[in-house]
């Protein structure tokens, strides 16, 4: 697959980020079969040997809704890959996604070239999580075909820049594929992605509102109830800077205007043996975006409603 052949088969330039937790086989079939790219995190199958299970279960259904619809065919699925020197299962990880010849790979904290060099060798592509340029520049000389560019307001971990610095500097030497993330929720910012020079627009926090998201229904509330205002930037809970809903931190017994600084709360906060709050399980991820989120709604009809707001602002801007 190529530049090319990934953007004519999506019916929308969108490609759904993988959400930790909340992305599963539901939500990225759904995904894809709207016409999106629809992605999730390896380390959301657990134990590592699901994962074989969840990528065969995301190709049969994709394989039999083609069959049944021949004229609006799937898109592609990505699967995240953690490479933090922490991820003691990303040999299996990749392994998996060699086997099965997973069409695209979203890489995320570390040196890509290894999975390049795997994934190339089949005809996959890779893409790499970036929030500045010099990681950018690192990840292009491995060898990827796309740079996400996570920037200020996305959700999860985050980058400070502003999409319009960040993108037009990296399209300024990078011809490959570039993404952006950072507060996109509606067909109108998805022109505008495209507009400012991005290829594709990276989204997540917009698809937790959907039945198919899997996180408890308190947590899709809160999304709806949210405002950007509603968001903190802390590198308190994970150790690296990220967006989280205020309530949620709130809940937890944190006063959101008065954090602790980092590492305050102690080496295991947000690990498995802690009994008390989690980080993302507990304090929930959101962008900026959430105060254009306004129903739960299923994802084929979400990214149908995205696809009359992108067309509708098509015509808007080409307007004398």
């Amino acid at each position: 697959m190529n530049k090319s052949t990934l953007l004519q088969q999506l019916r929308l330039p969108v490609v759904a980020s993988p959400m930790f937790i909340a992305s599963g086989v539901d939500l990225v079939v759904a995904q894809c079969k709207a016409g999106i790219v629809g992605s999730f995190p390896s380390l959301n199958a657990r134990p590592a040997a699901e994962l074989d299970r969840w990528i065969e279960r995301i190709q049969a259904a994709l394989a039999e809704h083609d069959r049944g619809h021949p004229g609006a065919p799937a898109a592609p699925y990505a699967v995240n890959l953690i490479l933090h020197k922490t991820n003691d299962r990303l040999a299996n990880d990749i392994a998996a996604c060699v086997r099965h010849r997973v069409p695209i790979v979203i890489t995320s904290v570390g040196d890509p070239s290894a999975v390049v060099e795997a994934v190339h060798g089949y005809g996959g592509l890779v893409f790499h999580d970036v929030i500045h340029q010099r990681h950018a520049r690192k990840a292009a000389k491995a060898g990827v075909d796309g740079l996400i560019l996570v920037c200020n307001g996305a959700g999860g971990h985050a980058g400070r820049l502003s999409p319009f610095a960040l993108v037009s500097e990296v399209r300024s030497w990078f011809d490959g594929l570039v993404l952006l993330g950072g507060a996109i929720s509606t067909g109108d910012h998805i022109l505008a992605a495209r507009a400012m020079g991005a290829d594709l627009a990276y989204m997540g926090t917009r698809f937790l509102a959907t039945p198919e998201a899997n996180v408890q229904p308190e947590y899709k509330q809160a999304v709806l109830d949210a405002t950007a205002e509603g968001v903190i930037y802390t590198d308190l809970f994970s150790g690296v800077h990220a967006n989280y809903l205020r309530s949620s931190v709130a809940a937890c017994g944190y006063d959101p205007d008065r954090l602790p600084p980092k590492g305050e709360h102690g080496e295991n906060f947000g690990s498995e043996s802690m009994a008390t709050s989690k980080v993302w399980r507990d304090i929930w991820s959101a962008g900026q975006g959430v105060g254009s989120i306004h129903a739960i709604e299923p994802t084929g009809q979400l990214v149908a409603e995205l696809q009359r707001g992108y067309s509708a602002a098509r015509q808007r801007v080409a307007a004398p």
